[in-house]
């Protein structure tokens, strides 16, 4: 893992200069503490190249320095990621004569890249995110991996297109303005993320997943490289797919073990983690160490169920416990995170990352299962729904009739019939537009309350074309298009992109054997039928994994990582939320300052929880304050080691 910066410009774009890119590199130092790399070369003509790299050193601890080239220098990479198929790669392409330098994956992308060019990408069984200079063709190719574990995100202005890991690499460069993209605020109000291609800001978009780029002669060239087929069921009998769902998992598994530093996993006690650590444990001959952070409130706390799963797997387990007091961390996960970002699971994230990368430098983690094995009950509800889709017209008008909303509630969030007004009301849309009632912070009448008419009013709403272009991949169950959806949308925008800035942060990457493209294409196939068990929590992973995972365990509802801000806003955290959201400061014209009063208002006195939609406010605040008004980002969130080597 490691951090990735750099650009290319020709005579009539804006520049980079040395002092340039050693800024845009340096801003990433707590990616690649083990490392530090530059390539750069101004040409006659006005035109150049720029690479930069942070090194987390893995694979080849001497070898693998970056930014690297090939035999002859005309080829030149700098990677973040890991291959894990590298191995295989590298013996094919040694008969094929090419010579190797080092004992690294990133020197496999150069040589599969001078044999095959673009198609390079169809040969990589991994996690990453890399730019390629091709100095024969002046192009730079940059490319992303499948499910969007690797974040890249670049600025593209006339004759000037620049890369990096994070947006605070971008931000030391000049002409990357930081505007605010009115429409990337209503995703984020809908979501509590800024789904691809967006950032938070407009000069700035995200690369999205299994997309290469190339800039050449001025030109950028966006393109899809992986084309999973959303619309197969695979009909085998379900012994036959569970058969094949251990053998691709567990070959997944064996690979991600390859690594030249220690290694460990999360364990939440939830099927996911459970699998991933039985399967690791089944293939290495030492105990494996697993790590769990628990909360002091005792409903958010999954440290029993994980201390259960190291008892019966084996383990050597370290558990840590979270407080409210670590809600102080707010204005570090907004220098880390770069734009606003309203997962609370941010915060037990930070500190499991924290206290593991004191043990080991590698962690095996369950993202994916959820979202491949039907993990959230959202999915079987949404399922359900198809069948009112089917009544006939009027008996659909009668269930949805609006005369719901105006029946009187005086009991809050929690009464019957408030549940009922919300099922209502999302009836009452079509299927396509139905999920986001599922999945939203603020639906759309919230945010229209909350947006000030001024800034509404000249604001495009992209919420539902995002979740319609989503879920219209396939035309399956609405429960297997939820949960493609999600894969594309939440997975890559929320899950993925917070384990991997908060690992980073602490020096520590993660790994998803979920997430190898072969188990997904596996996963996606399997009919939706099979993922459904009123006794079994996701019946796939249960009985194909069943050895793992202790009976208690499989009957276990879906707990999440959850955080109680619930409680919090009542508490630590309610003078801030007060201050910050009606302080002079932070009226801007976006929002509406009675909604923020009633919306603080009714939390405090325990009617309605809104502690997600405060939450996702105040990260807002934070953020504006940080990179919006400050105009200066800080030249690391870490403090740099010393820097061990440079290309040049």
């Amino acid at each position: 893992m490691c951090g990735i910066t750099g650009g290319t410009w020709n005579s009539n774009g804006s520049p980079l200069d040395r002092s340039v890119i050693d800024r845009m590199t340096d801003v990433l130092s707590h990616r690649g503490p083990d490392g530090r790399g530059i390539y750069f070369k101004q040409y006659d003509n006005g035109c150049g190249v720029a690479l930069g790299h942070r090194r987390l050193a893995i694979i080849d601890l001497e070898g693998g320095r970056q930014p690297l080239c090939n035999e002859d220098g005309t080829v030149w990479i700098s990677f973040n990621g890991e291959i894990y198929n590298y191995r295989e790669l590298r013996q094919s392409l040694m008969t094929r004569g090419h010579r190797f330098r080092t004992d690294s994956d990133t020197e496999t992308i150069v040589h599969l890249y001078e044999d095959h060019g673009v198609e390079c990408l169809q040969h990589l069984r991994g996690m990453f995110a890399f730019a390629i200079w091709d100095e024969r063709k002046r192009s730079l190719f940059i490319a992303r991996d499948r499910m969007g574990e690797k974040p890249l995100v670049y600025q593209h202005t006339e004759g000037r297109f620049l890369f990096a890991s994070e947006i605070k690499s971008l931000l030391q460069a000049p002409n990357v303005h930081r505007t605010m993209d009115p429409e990337a605020l209503q995703q984020y109000l809908t979501f509590g993320y800024v789904p691809h291609p967006r950032t938070m800001f407009r000069d700035v978009r995200k690369l999205p997943p299994a997309h290469f780029a190339t800039f050449r002669q001025g030109v950028l060239d966006i393109q899809r490289y992986w084309h999973p087929d959303w619309e197969y069921v695979d009909e085998r009998p379900v012994s036959v797919l569970q058969e094949d769902l251990r053998e691709e998992l567990t070959a997944s598994v064996r690979l991600q073990l390859r690594s030249d530093v220690p290694l460990g996993a999360f364990l939440s006690g939830g099927i996911d983690s459970t699998t991933i650590v039985g399967l690791m444990q089944s293939l290495v001959t030492h105990q494996a160490k697993t790590f769990t952070m628990g909360f002091t409130e005792s409903a958010y706390d999954e440290t029993p169920y994980a201390r259960q799963a190291a008892e019966h797997l084996g383990s050597q387990h370290h558990e840590l416990a979270i407080d409210p007091s670590s809600a102080s961390l707010l204005h570090t996960l907004t220098r880390h995170f770069d734009e606003p970002f309203a997962d609370s699971s941010a915060i037990p994230t930070y500190r499991l990352a924290q206290a593991t990368s004191q043990h080991v430098k590698v962690a095996l983690t369950g993202d994916g299962g959820d979202e491949l094995f039907a993990g959230y009950p959202r999915y079987q509800t949404v399922d359900r729904l198809q069948c009112y889709d089917r009544l006939p017209g009027f008996v659909q008008s009668m269930t949805t009739n609006r005369a719901w909303q105006w029946l009187p509630n005086r009991e809050g969030q929690r009464s019957m019939l408030e549940r009922l007004r919300f099922r209502m009301e999302a009836l009452h849309t079509h299927s396509d537009s139905r999920y986001i009632y599922w999945i939203s912070c603020f639906q759309k009448q919230g945010r229209d309350r909350l947006l000030s008419p001024d800034f509404s009013q000249h604001t495009f709403d992209p919420c539902e074309d995002t979740i319609r272009s989503a879920w219209n991949v396939s035309t399956r169950t609405a429960g297997t298009r939820a949960m493609h959806c999600d894969l594309q949308l939440y997975l890559p925008g929320d899950l993925l992109a917070k384990v991997d800035i908060l690992s980073m942060a602490h020096g520590l990457e993660c790994r998803c054997p979920f997430l190898d493209h072969r188990v997904v294409e596996k996963a996606i196939a399997i009919p939706f039928a099979h993922h459904v068990d009123r006794n079994v929590t996701k019946p796939m992973l249960s009985h194909s994994f069943s050895k793992f995972i202790p009976r208690r365990l499989q009957q276990r509802a879906k707990q999440g990582f959850c955080v109680p801000l619930d409680a919090w806003f009542r508490g630590p955290l309610r003078d801030m939320a007060y201050d910050s959201l009606l302080s002079p400061r932070a009226d801007r014209g976006y929002f509406q300052t009675e909604t923020l009063r009633s919306l603080l208002w009714e939390h405090d006195s325990g009617k309605w929880n809104h502690g997600d939609k405060l939450w996702a406010l105040l990260c807002f605040e934070t953020w504006h304050q940080e990179y919006i008004e400050s105009q200066v980002t800080p030249l690391s969130v870490r403090e740099p080691s010393a820097l061990v080597g440079q290309a040049s």
